[in-house]
């Protein structure tokens, strides 16, 4: 039991960041996305045991993880069915970190708009996946992972611009 405790613990602190993308996407406070955060962790080790290394374990926590954020996205959304609205004192500074927290801020809230699917395309585009582990990991094919990805991308670039985002 220790050993499959200290292998889990040892595969999530290697790919933790994979959570905390697909937390961020989904959940727009702090405290909705360390929620989700601990969903994912329980959800990965409540199937732990299934996973069968036929694929790299971070392949195998993508689809976890993207299946709970889903699944939990749903549930906050019956709870509150409102969204947050952008922070005033990001705005406020003008350093680069400012800056930079600013584009991130509307890239998330943009990401959270978008469908379940075109979340997942472009949570895999970000961790520089090819479109072909694009299409296996989500079950289509290369050619339709590209066209989905690339209208994605485009919806999510209008969506940032319907913000007040300019590039």
């Amino acid at each position: 039991m220790k050993n499959k405790e200290t292998a889990f613990l040892e595969l999530i602190e290697a790919h933790k960041g994979i959570i905390h993308k697909i937390s961020r996407m989904y959940m727009d406070t702090a405290e909705d996305q360390q929620d989700l955060f601990q969903e994912i962790i329980y959800q990965l080790w409540r199937s732990f045991d299934s996973f069968q290394q036929q694929s790299k374990f971070s392949t195998w926590m993508y689809r976890v993880a993207l299946n709970t954020a889903v699944v939990f996205f749903k549930k906050e959304r019956k709870k509150i069915n409102g969204s947050a609205e952008m922070p005033l004192n990001i705005a406020a500074e003008d350093s680069p970190a400012a800056q930079k927290e600013l584009q991130l801020a509307h890239f998330y809230k943009a990401v959270q708009k978008l469908e379940k699917i075109e979340k997942a395309l472009i949570f895999y585009h970000l961790e520089k996946c090819s479109h072909k582990e694009i299409g296996e990991n989500l079950g289509i094919s290369e050619g339709n992972a590209r066209v989905k990805l690339n209208r994605a991308k485009t919806k999510l670039k209008e969506l940032i611009k319907q913000q007040g985002y300019e590039f």
